[in-house]
């Protein structure tokens, strides 16, 4: 602690490379709960609805988790915080592991989702929010979430591996043991309330932080384009193995599609991320939603084969989790980083209620139809109008932090 002390800048470092670990570690466990959906309902001779329910379980107890875990980083610090999450999410790995009913991958992924909370973004982004420099910060932001999609590339190709070599079961025993990694990188998470980057806004109660987002009207647009994200990531996350064996493409290609789009998001949030620091963040919001309704559109009318499931994988990435560091980014501008943790876990509840319905509709829509099609179509809608929330956000300081700035 002394050497901190004589050297403050390596704070922000070690906050950095602690929170990217975190990331990668939990999102590459968190992006390959697709790759279950096909051997698990086999096991347990469910429809993919349960599956997809357990799953929108997961995805919303991270949303439920975000703000509670976000107050109690900004309260007690981010290193509590995350040890207790990354605890929850191993339980939920051995849970899983011993799953023989609909209750057990339910409970398994609900206990998961609330461990995941606790090593998500909510945390990771609030941390390095209030600790790195305002010029860095959207750019510091892109870094560590760029991490957590370099581990979608890692982690998914592995567990498809383990899941054909050992087995489902066996598989998420060796995922416990991964998680068990971040136990250390937790630690280095606690030393970003030492920043004095984060004892802006410290004058405010968290009451009235809540009080005053709540009034506000970009926040609340910000918060409704991001329930568009979480519909659009966790339905492809999902279902797209799924989707590629119903149209009769070999296995290996659903894991890799969700390999590559996790590659390729290291571009897409360090490019934007960069992008932020220099031009509106909204706009660029804006763009990304999009874009991806074009790209959904192009995947609906093209054929369906391993150049162009690629090829529409890689242009995803681009677009998948760019708008994390931009959308914290606003956050950040906005309200100012103290809360930065509990504002960004309430947009990212929103963003998880539309993981919950992505997930969940997925498998819903497809027992009752027989395809995904609909869905394809409901993503593209929805990003539309996610592009149309997120023009007339005002996205300059609140008047309170330009006082205190003057």
């Amino acid at each position: 602690m002394k050497l901190l002390e004589s050297k403050p800048n390596l704070i922000p470092i070690l906050v950095i490379i602690g929170g990217s670990m975190l990331l990668l570690i939990s999102f590459g466990i968190r992006h390959s709960s697709g790759l279950y959906l096909v051997p698990i309902t086999g096991y347990l001779g469910t429809g993919r609805e349960v599956f997809g329910f357990a799953v929108a379980c997961q995805v919303l107890m991270i949303g439920i988790g975000s703000p509670l875990f976000g107050g109690l980083s900004d309260k007690y610090g981010s290193g509590k915080a995350s040890l207790l999450g990354v605890s929850c999410a191993i339980i939920g790995l051995l849970w899983m592991a011993n799953t023989n009913s609909s209750f057990d991958i339910i409970g398994s992924q609900t206990l998961y989702g609330l461990g995941a909370a606790g090593c998500g973004t909510a945390v990771v982004m609030g941390a390095v929010g209030r600790t790195v420099k305002v010029e860095n910060r959207t750019l510091s932001l892109g870094v560590v979430m760029a991490a957590g999609s370099f581990g979608q590339f890692v982690m998914i190709p592995l567990v498809a591996y383990l899941i054909e070599k050992v087995g489902w079961s066996y598989s998420l025993y060796y995922l416990s043991f991964i998680a068990c990694i971040m136990i250390l990188f937790s630690f280095s998470m606690g030393v970003s309330s030492r920043s004095d980057e984060s004892k802006k806004g410290s004058e405010q109660s968290i009451s009235e932080a809540l009080n005053e987002a709540f009034k506000t009207k970009s926040f609340i647009l910000l918060a409704l384009g991001f329930f568009v994200c979480g519909f659009h990531v966790t339905f492809v996350a999902v279902h797209l193995p799924a989707f590629l064996e119903d149209e009769n493409l070999p296995f290996w290609l659903g894991g890799w599609s969700l390999a590559l789009i996790g590659l390729f998001n290291v571009i897409g949030t360090l490019y934007f991320g960069y992008l932020g620091d220099k031009m509106s963040k909204k706009n660029l919001l804006a763009l990304l939603y999009t874009l991806r309704s074009v790209l959904f559109l192009m995947f609906i009318l093209l054929p369906k084969n391993e150049i162009t499931v690629l090829f529409f994988s890689a242009m995803l990435g681009i677009l998948w989790l760019s708008t994390v560091p931009l959308t914290s980014g606003i956050i950040s501008v906005v309200f100012g980083p103290f809360y930065m943790s509990m504002l960004y876990g309430i947009t990212f509840f929103s963003h998880q209620v539309g993981s919950f319905l992505g997930s969940w509709m997925g498998g819903r829509i497809f027992d009752y139809y027989g395809s995904y099609d609909a869905m394809w179509w409901i993503c593209v809608a929805l990003g539309l109008i996610s592009s149309a929330f997120h023009l007339p956000i005002i996205e300059k300081p609140l008047p309170r932090l330009s006082a205190s700035k003057a």
